[in-house]
């Protein structure tokens, strides 16, 4: 069981886990041990979390989703198995406190008087600028 704050809990049930040989260095110890460890949780099926929450998860990890709606988390951060299954429960901990909260939505607000005025004060002084540039004929 995960708990994710005080009212959503995933059960054992939702979750799945497996492991595999880790790549990358680590001597003898690598080839004989399978310290990687590979969550995977049932989002789809789920009732942990609202729809909305599981859709800003899918979109804030769209790598971790298949398309089935199962999220996978893999490490291999540590050399044993057991801190690697903790580092995957971690992540998917904050990826869901994360994508609890929905985005707050945008101000619209309207420049200030005085950055107008700037705004067409540098306008004024580039045309200035290009213009002293021409040919006092008006033929280039």
């Amino acid at each position: 069981m995960i708990s994710i704050n005080e009212t959503i809990v995933i059960p054992e049930t939702e979750l799945t886990w497996s492991y595999a040989r880790s790549g990358g260095p680590g001597g003898q110890n690598v080839n004989k041990v399978a310290s990687k460890a590979i969550l995977r949780w049932a989002m789809a099926d789920s009732t942990a979390i609202s729809p909305p929450a599981k859709q800003r998860l899918r979109t804030a990890h769209p790598a971790w989703v298949t398309n089935d709606g199962d999220v996978l988390i893999t490490s291999e951060r540590y050399r044993d198995q057991e801190r690697n299954r903790l580092d995957c429960e971690e992540k998917l901990v904050a990826a869901i406190r994360k994508c609890l909260k929905p985005p707050t939505p945008r101000k619209r607000t309207k420049p200030s008087y005085s950055s107008q005025l700037r705004r067409l004060a540098d306008k004024r002084k580039q045309s200035e600028r290009k213009d002293s540039r021409r040919s006092p004929n008006g033929s280039d």
